[in-house]
């Protein structure tokens, strides 16, 4: 491990669940669950992936994202 891949921070975003998944269809339940949401606003901070950011699209009427701040470390 070299530390060039520490120094750089990780971009992360916040996301918060707004609406319910009652009545949704069943990948977008799935989808929820897997970003680790499970209520109304509950909130996670993930990392700004580009599987990430999929999941997100496809339950973006569902969710708030936002820029998550980087704390030290």
């Amino acid at each position: 491990m070299s530390d060039t891949t520490r120094s750089v921070p990780a971009k992360h975003v916040r996301v918060t669940q707004t609406r319910s998944s009652a009545g949704r269809k069943p990948g977008q339940k799935e989808t929820l669950v897997g970003l680790g949401l499970s209520r109304i606003r509950a909130s996670r901070v993930l990392p700004d992936t580009p599987s990430v950011r999929g999941m997100i699209r496809k339950v973006a009427h569902l969710v708030t994202v936002e820029e998550a701040r980087h704390e030290a470390e």
